[in-house]
């Protein structure tokens, strides 16, 4: 009988360094996409899930626990199975391996951005926690600033191996203006 070994959406694409840039795949553990139902408040949302519901274009959490705002209505919460409660608030969706998570980092990491996403990334316009919901090339990802030269980059798994090319080649582009 066959063994299936399961792999990760940027195995063999990942890590990457060019310049004073590094692109490597972020594991965030299980993904669970919660949309609260009408009525539900978020601070019962929140002390069920153990960190606030996301506003608009903003994320709650770390590195270990975090809920990303994807849309009106629409949050990715990473880090944790959600606690079955959370179910008679809102709508959850296991999308572990629904996504390509990569960490974008190094001085520069906003100009390389500002070549594939029609998104402001400077820090002074794109704050840490801020998250955007927007075109990556031509693809939908969701951008989140993490730190101040690092950004979480998020698109569906089917497009890992073009999120990697389209980063190399703008890495790539600032690496020659250096």
């Amino acid at each position: 009988m066959d063994k299936l070994d399961a792999k990760s959406p940027c195995a063999g694409l990942l890590p990457l360094s060019i310049g004073t840039l590094n692109v490597s795949e972020m594991d965030v553990g299980v993904i669970t996409s919660v949309s609260p139902f009408d009525g539900a408040s978020n601070s019962a949302l929140g002390q069920v899930m153990g960190l606030p519901f996301p506003a608009p274009g903003r994320t709650t959490g770390d590195d270990t626990l975090r809920c990303v705002w994807v849309g009106q209505g629409e949050a990715l919460l990473m880090g944790m199975r959600p606690d079955t409660n959370l179910g008679a608030y809102a709508a959850l969706v296991d999308q572990s391996d629904a996504w390509a998570i990569v960490r974008l980092q190094g001085e520069g990491a906003d100009d390389a951005l500002a070549r594939l996403v029609p998104v402001d990334m400077r820090l002074r316009a794109f704050a840490v926690g801020a998250t955007a919901r927007t075109q990556l090339g031509h693809m939908n990802a969701s951008v989140t600033r993490i730190g101040e030269d690092a950004f979480m980059i998020a698109v569906f798994r089917s497009m890992a191996k073009t999120l990697v090319h389209d980063l190399r080649t703008a890495l790539e582009a600032v690496a020659a203006r250096g």
